[in-house]
Protein backbone atom coordinates (compact mmCIF):
# COMPACT_ATOMS: atom_id res chain seq x y z
CA UNK A 1 0.00 0.00 0.00
CA UNK A 2 1.38 3.37 -0.93
CA UNK A 3 1.15 6.29 1.16
CA UNK A 4 -0.62 9.24 -0.23
CA UNK A 5 0.54 13.10 -0.32
CA UNK A 6 -1.51 14.83 2.11
CA UNK A 7 -0.43 18.49 1.01
CA UNK A 8 -2.56 18.75 -2.03
CA UNK A 9 -5.36 18.31 0.50
CA UNK A 10 -4.41 20.47 3.21
CA UNK A 11 -4.09 23.02 0.33
CA UNK A 12 -7.33 22.46 -1.13
CA UNK A 13 -9.01 22.86 2.19
CA UNK A 14 -7.29 26.20 3.07
CA UNK A 15 -7.97 27.56 -0.46
CA UNK A 16 -11.56 26.64 -0.18
CA UNK A 17 -12.05 28.06 3.07
CA UNK A 18 -10.64 31.01 2.32
CA UNK A 19 -12.89 31.70 -1.08
CA UNK A 20 -15.92 30.69 0.96
CA UNK A 21 -15.01 33.35 3.37
CA UNK A 22 -14.08 36.04 0.57
CA UNK A 23 -17.20 35.12 -1.12
CA UNK A 24 -19.55 36.03 1.78
CA UNK A 25 -17.54 39.17 2.63
CA UNK A 26 -18.32 39.94 -0.96
CA UNK A 27 -21.79 39.48 -0.84
CA UNK A 28 -22.45 40.79 2.17
CA UNK A 29 -23.05 37.85 4.73
CA UNK A 30 -20.18 38.28 6.57
CA UNK A 31 -19.37 41.69 8.56
CA UNK A 32 -16.15 41.84 10.44
CA UNK A 33 -16.85 44.20 13.29
CA UNK A 34 -13.86 47.44 14.05
CA UNK A 35 -14.01 48.95 17.15
CA UNK A 36 -15.30 52.27 15.54
CA UNK A 37 -18.50 50.35 14.75
CA UNK A 38 -19.54 49.96 18.37
CA UNK A 39 -18.69 53.59 19.87
CA UNK A 40 -20.13 54.53 22.88
CA UNK A 41 -21.92 57.13 22.56
CA UNK A 42 -22.85 58.57 26.13
CA UNK A 43 -22.40 57.29 29.84
CA UNK A 44 -25.33 57.14 31.60
CA UNK A 45 -26.60 56.35 35.34
CA UNK A 46 -30.00 54.97 36.47
CA UNK A 47 -31.48 56.73 39.36
CA UNK A 48 -33.28 54.57 41.81
CA UNK A 49 -36.41 56.47 42.91
CA UNK A 50 -38.09 56.03 46.19
CA UNK A 51 -41.66 57.66 47.23
CA UNK A 52 -40.94 60.26 49.38
CA UNK A 53 -37.37 61.32 48.38
CA UNK A 54 -35.94 63.76 46.14
CA UNK A 55 -33.48 63.78 43.70
CA UNK A 56 -31.77 66.31 42.02
CA UNK A 57 -30.91 66.35 37.76
CA UNK A 58 -30.21 69.20 35.79
CA UNK A 59 -32.44 71.38 33.92
CA UNK A 60 -30.98 71.08 30.96
CA UNK A 61 -31.86 67.92 28.88
CA UNK A 62 -29.66 65.44 27.48
CA UNK A 63 -28.98 65.41 24.03
CA UNK A 64 -30.09 61.98 23.19
CA UNK A 65 -34.20 60.87 23.32
CA UNK A 66 -35.00 57.29 23.28
CA UNK A 67 -37.88 55.66 21.67
CA UNK A 68 -39.30 52.06 22.15
CA UNK A 69 -38.66 50.36 18.66
CA UNK A 70 -39.58 46.63 18.64
CA UNK A 71 -39.57 46.31 22.12
CA UNK A 72 -35.82 47.73 22.60
CA UNK A 73 -35.10 51.28 23.86
CA UNK A 74 -32.96 53.29 20.82
CA UNK A 75 -31.43 56.80 21.38
CA UNK A 76 -31.01 58.90 18.75
CA UNK A 77 -28.49 61.94 19.12
CA UNK A 78 -29.99 65.47 18.30
CA UNK A 79 -26.83 67.00 18.20
CA UNK A 80 -24.81 64.68 15.40
CA UNK A 81 -27.80 63.61 12.49
CA UNK A 82 -28.07 60.49 11.80
CA UNK A 83 -26.00 59.04 15.41
CA UNK A 84 -28.17 56.08 16.93
CA UNK A 85 -27.93 53.25 18.76
CA UNK A 86 -29.20 50.73 21.30
CA UNK A 87 -29.35 51.23 24.99
CA UNK A 88 -26.88 48.59 26.78
CA UNK A 89 -26.07 47.51 30.33
CA UNK A 90 -22.60 46.58 31.33
CA UNK A 91 -22.98 43.25 29.86
CA UNK A 92 -24.42 44.07 26.86
CA UNK A 93 -27.74 43.40 26.81
CA UNK A 94 -30.26 45.55 25.48
CA UNK A 95 -32.66 47.48 27.66
CA UNK A 96 -36.12 46.71 26.90
CA UNK A 97 -39.03 48.77 27.42
CA UNK A 98 -42.81 48.76 27.04
CA UNK A 99 -45.26 49.84 24.41
CA UNK A 100 -43.95 50.93 20.96
CA UNK A 101 -44.19 54.17 19.48
CA UNK A 102 -43.84 55.13 15.37
CA UNK A 103 -40.80 57.15 15.44
CA UNK A 104 -41.06 60.32 14.54
CA UNK A 105 -38.50 63.12 13.59
CA UNK A 106 -36.61 65.00 16.05
CA UNK A 107 -37.15 68.94 16.23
Amino acid sequence: MSERNPLPLIITAICSTLGSVLVLWFYGYLHIAKPEDSLLLAEFTMYKTQPGEDYKVALKPATQVAQCIDGVLVLFDTEQKGLSGVLVDNRKQAVRCVGEEVPQQIQ
